[in-house]
């Protein structure tokens, strides 16, 4: 089975990670595409508090807190 994985995100520079505008709308459209999970930077976690209950059912979403954690979780998933 093939897992369809998401990985959103910027990387400035500096090596800092920027929280993602509009998550909810990035979540919904990893969705419509097919993906089935969807990788996010922790600082995004708050705006998903406005996903709702049946976008949270069809899409496991995971947080990571820098480059090297979010390609590692991106290989084990």
């Amino acid at each position: 089975m093939l897992l369809s994985i998401i990985l959103v995100g910027e990387i400035n520079l500096g090596g800092s990670i920027e929280p993602v505008l509009n998550a909810v709308n990035v979540v919904d459209l990893a969705v419509a595409k097919g993906a089935q999970a969807v990788l996010l930077p922790v600082s995004s976690r708050q705006q998903l508090f406005d996903l709702s209950d049946d976008m949270a059912t069809k899409v496991n979403v995971h947080f990571y807190s820098n480059a090297i954690d979010a390609m590692l979780k991106a290989l084990v998933e």
